[in-house]
């Protein structure tokens, strides 16, 4: 599952945080709420952005009888 948290502190201070994407697809999926929330202060990146997303693929081989 994919999920955007935004957390916004009494003064005012927001932090996005993305659970559930893998590698740069959290930036990219959470670029418009930063730029709708102002400039960024830090950034933490988590294992899952330094994950590959992994494709599987199956070959099967059949021939005609």
């Amino acid at each position: 599952m994919k999920l955007i948290e935004i957390v916004v502190a009494p003064t005012g201070e927001a932090r996005v945080q993305t659970k559930g994407f893998v590698g740069s697809e959290c930036r990219q999926s959470s670029e418009f709420l930063e730029r709708a929330l102002g400039s960024r202060v830090s950034e933490a990146l988590t294992a899952e952005f330094h994950q590959t997303q992994s494709t599987q693929q199956q070959v099967t081989e059949g021939g005609a009888a």
